[in-house]
C-alpha cells in the first residue's frame, strides 16, 4: 500500500501544475549549521561500503517498526546517512511516534535519531506529490549547480518542510545547499541534520573504530517570512 501511494504521489508531481509560483523568502533561526547504483555510492563522502551499512540500518529500523507496529512504516520516512536516522512523516498519536523513535534508537550501529514525525492526520496523495515535487526541484537544481556535491545531501520532503541529511565539505557548501532549498516555492522551512566536514572524504579515512565518537549537533532550522 505504501509503494502504491508512493507510486502515486510520484505521477502527481510529474504532472503537478506550476501554481506553487514565487519565490518563499526564508529566515534561519536555528544553531547547526536516493539514488541506486555504485557510481552514486562511489561518489559520496561516507563511501561504497558506508551506503550499503545505512541501507542495511534503514532495513532493519523498518523492521523494528514493523514488529513495534505494523501501521509505522506507512506513515513513516526513514533515511539514513552514515548512522544517522531520521524520521519523518505524520502518525496517528503520540504512542506512535514514541514507538518509532524507540524503535530506530534499539537498532545496532545507530549513532542518533532525529525525530521529525507529526502527530496529525495522514497526508493524501496531492500533498504526497506536492512534497515529491519540492524533493526532485531541489534535488535538480543541487546537481546543476557547480559549487555543491549533491551527492552528498539525502533530501525529504514533509508537509512543505524540507529535511536535508548528509555531508558538507564546508560551511559555504552547506549554506549554499540550504539557500537552494528554502527559495523552492511550496517549502514552508527547511531543517538541516548536514555535518560539515573538511578535510578527507569519510571514504578515505580510517574505520570507525579508530575515529573518535561524533559529537551531535543541533540543527539548523529556516523558517518561512
Amino acid at each position: 500500500m505504501a509503494r502504491l501511494k508512493g507510486i502515486a504521489a510520484l505521477i502527481g508531481a510529474l504532472v503537478l501544475p506550476l501554481a506553487l509560483g514565487g519565490c518563499a523568502g526564508a529566515l534561519v533561526v536555528g544553531g547547526l549549521a536516493a539514488a541506486g547504483g555504485a557510481g552514486y555510492a562511489a561518489g559520496q563522502e561516507r563511501g561504497v561500503g558506508g551506503a550499503v551499512d545505512d541501507f542495511t540500518i534503514r532495513n532493519d529500523v523498518e523492521k523494528a517498526m514493523i514488529v513495534a507496529d505494523p501501521q509505522l512504516p506507512a506513515g513513516i520516512n526513514t533515511t539514513v546517512y552514515e548512522g544517522r536516522v531520521l524520521l519523518t512523516g505524520r502518525v496517528a498519536g503520540q504512542t506512535q511516534r514514541a514507538a518509532a523513535e524507540q524503535a530506530a534508537g534499539r537498532t545496532h550501529d545507530v549513532r542518533a535519531v532525529y525525530d521529525e514525525v507529526e502527530v496529525a492526520p495522514t497526508s493524501g496523495i496531492w500533498d504526497d506529490a506536492k512534497d515529491a515535487w519540492i524533493t526532485a526541484r531541489i534535488r535538480s537544481e543541487m546537481v546543476l549547480d557547480p559549487d555543491i556535491k549533491s551527492v552528498n545531501f539525502d533530501i525529504d520532503t514533509a508537509n512543505g518542510s524540507v529535511y536535508l541529511i548528509g555531508s558538507a565539505r564546508s560551511q559555504d557548501e552547506l549554506d549554499h545547499a540550504t539557500r537552494i532549498a528554502r527559495y523552492v516555492p511550496g517549502v514552508q522551512r527547511v531543517v538541516s541534520y548536514v555535518e560539515v566536514r573538511s578535510g578527507a572524504p569519510i571514504a578515505a579515512a580510517p574505520p570507525a573504530a579508530s575515529r573518535p565518537n561524533a559529537v551531535q549537533r543541533s540543527p539548523i532550522e529556516v523558517q518561512k517570512l
